[in-house]
């Protein structure tokens, strides 16, 4: 097995440990002041490792969900949880810059299972008429483990963290 970089190790840790994100959204405004306001949510979320990206299952009445049909482009953060005593601005986190997909019924199949498989108690959700699944395949990322280690990823380096080792 080739050697991990103690800041690949640091962030495949991260994600595969934390199972929540913050959502960042653009509602389709129709002025610019409204449109330029960008909308946070608070999500579960998976890895589809075949993918290489990260999946959401959301509702048809969630803001976040209209917000995405009209403007696909999102981001992700998620973040380590605090510790009672330890400074919180070294919290490891990394936002994640994307492209969200609605996923008809027939192509998540893969993205299902991966929620699924992370997240069971969801399994009665899955057959909601208004609930479907959300790929959001990385553009990039930015990676802080704490104080003076921060990076900047590509959605390559960020994908291959994505498979299991």
């Amino acid at each position: 097995m080739p050697h991990e970089s103690r800041l690949d190790h640091s962030l495949r840790q991260l994600l595969s440990s934390r199972r929540t994100a913050a959502l960042a959204t653009l509602p389709p405004g129709d002025d610019a002041r409204q449109s330029a306001m960008p909308m946070v949510s608070f999500v579960p979320f998976a890895i589809d490792p075949a993918a290489g990206a990260f999946v959401i299952h959301v509702s048809a009445l969630a803001a976040h969900t209209r917000n995405l049909q009209r403007q696909p482009m999102a981001s992700l953060l998620i973040t380590a949880p605090e510790e009672p005593g330890q400074p919180v601005h070294a919290l490891e986190r990394v936002t994640v810059f994307g492209r969200a997909t609605e996923l008809a019924a027939d192509d998540a199949a893969e993205s299902r299972a991966a929620y699924l498989g992370r997240f069971p108690e969801a399994e009665p959700m899955t057959a909601l008429p208004d609930f479907r699944f959300v790929r959001i395949t990385p553009l990039g990322a930015r990676h802080v483990a704490g104080f003076g280690a921060a990076r900047d990823l590509s959605a390559e380096e960020l994908a291959a963290l994505l498979l299991p080792r």
